[in-house]
């Protein structure tokens, strides 16, 4: 099913795949993360939450340009409460993307740049065309992007991260890859079905469990280890006493193929 109404952000929702698309669909004006664009992914985000058909969420934007960032004329003789209002939204979608429980991925076809740059750095995975660049300029027009730094500093390290902020230059998307802002680089013509293909592979699993992963994912990357080993030994046990576990381990020792029932 194709959402066609006239938004900036627009759903594609394939249930027979069980894989959802959500398309920035401002092509003319560089895919802007306005706030009522960011408030638009973020409720469709949580409305896919609660949808139990949908297994994985490919992002992508339409036309040359992945998305430029902020919407800079939302940030121009505006107040304090105004500037923290669009980044308090903005951090509202970008906790959405970690927080859903199925995994989120990535088709950069463009330049990702400033909290276009964010989105990807905040998505599970991420796959490039290699004519994708990536950057947070906003030191450039005197505005630190220390929002994006949030989320790019702990995908690609602290040099790195200082590196794109200060300068203000852009990666190209080998070197994405290779800094670990992205996981795979396709060419162009390859992107939709490279992505939908890692989806697929994805969306194999049982919905239960890749919940269970990505949420116990982000809830043990920052801590001592000695803290995240507990917390996960847990973790561990409890997904191992699930319907869809002991299926799945039962499966693989009968050599058949499970059937996921998701709980």
């Amino acid at each position: 099913m194709t959402d066609t109404t006239d938004r900036a952000v627009r759903a594609d929702i394939d249930r027979g795949s069980g894989i959802a698309t959500l398309v920035l669909d401002r092509p003319r004006q560089r895919n802007p993360l306005s706030t009522s664009t960011m408030r638009e992914v973020t409720a469709t985000l949580r409305t896919i939450a609660d949808d139990p058909d949908i297994r994985v969420v490919i992002v992508t934007g339409t036309g040359p340009v992945f998305s430029a960032g902020h919407d800079l004329s939302e940030m121009v003789d505006r107040t304090l409460d105004d500037e923290r209002t669009v980044f308090e939204v903005c951090t509202e979608m970008m906790d959405a993307v970690q927080a859903i429980p199925q995994p989120v991925i990535a088709a950069v076809q463009g330049p990702a740049v400033a909290a276009g740059c964010q989105l990807v750095a905040s998505c599970d995975l991420v796959v490039a065309a290699s004519t994708a660049v990536f950057g947070t300029p906003g030191v450039r027009i005197g505005l630190f992007c220390s929002t994006p730094m949030v989320a790019l500093s702990r995908a690609v390290g602290r040099k790195r991260a200082m590196q794109l902020l200060l300068t203000g230059e852009t990666i190209d998307a080998a070197t994405a890859a290779d800094w670990g802002l992205v996981n795979i680089v396709v060419s162009p013509d390859e992107l939709d079905a490279r992505t939908r293909a890692l989806a697929t592979r994805i969306a194999e699993s049982s919905p239960l469990t890749l919940a269970i992963g990505k949420q116990a994912f982000y809830r043990q990357i920052d801590l001592p280890q000695d803290e995240a080993y507990e917390l996960m030994s847990e973790t561990m046990a409890t997904n191992a006493v699930t319907c869809d576990a002991q299926e799945g381990m039962s499966a693989f020792l009968a050599k058949r193929a499970p059937t996921w029932t998701g709980r």
